[in-house]
């Protein structure tokens, strides 16, 4: 059983070939925010790196799943909860069950490595979805070991389901990173 997207109706190329032009469209946003952003390390320690100037979670990954499904996370989110903007998007593709969304940042928390991000879904090829908030967690172990990822949706299996979402709720990060990486840069670090 899948734990990401709702069942959906049978992928035609077209939906496949647009799912997959906006994944790379974002994966290429989220790796120029995590550029930009810098290594999310706080101080200037480090070879004269100067601190970061706000919170931020960036980067993209692929999450490990055994039954094969590519489902993948990408996020540029920057400020405090009350400031937060930027873009986020996921797409999931497995046997049975495929889907993508893209949207805007509407809030963003960070405390230690730990980030939660909610957004609100512009583009989406999931029924019900668009216009929703959907929120997501991230772990940035760091070096060594791999991330990991929760989203709001976890104990539903179903986006469509959290219709009244506040900002920056989700889930506990529960799902681990096969390759990739994304960085959490705190508020604490950022001041």
């Amino acid at each position: 059983m899948s734990r990401f997207a709702p069942r959906m109706p049978a992928a035609t190329p077209t939906r496949i070939r647009l799912a997959a032009l906006g994944v790379v469209a974002l994966l290429a946003v989220g790796a120029a925010g995590a550029s930009a952003a810098g290594t999310g390390g706080g101080g200037t320690g480090g070879g004269g790196r100067a601190a970061p100037a706000e919170p931020s979670l960036t980067g993209s990954a692929k999450l490990l799943r055994p039954d094969g499904d590519d489902v993948r996370f990408t996020f540029g989110a920057h400020g405090e909860p009350d400031t937060a903007r930027g873009t986020f998007g996921f797409r999931h593709i497995g046997a049975t069950e495929r889907g993508f969304a893209t949207g805007r940042i509407d809030c963003l928390a960070s405390g230690g490595k730990v980030a939660v991000a909610t957004g609100v879904v512009e583009r989406t090829d999931v029924e019900g979805l668009e216009g929703l908030r959907i929120g997501f967690t991230v772990h940035d172990t760091g070096r060594g070991k791999p991330d990991r990822v929760g989203y709001s949706w976890a104990g539903t299996n179903d986006p469509t389901l959290t219709k009244d979402l506040p900002p920056c709720v989700s889930s506990a990060p529960f799902e681990t990173v096969e390759r990739g990486d994304f960085t959490v840069v705190t508020m604490d670090a950022a001041r």
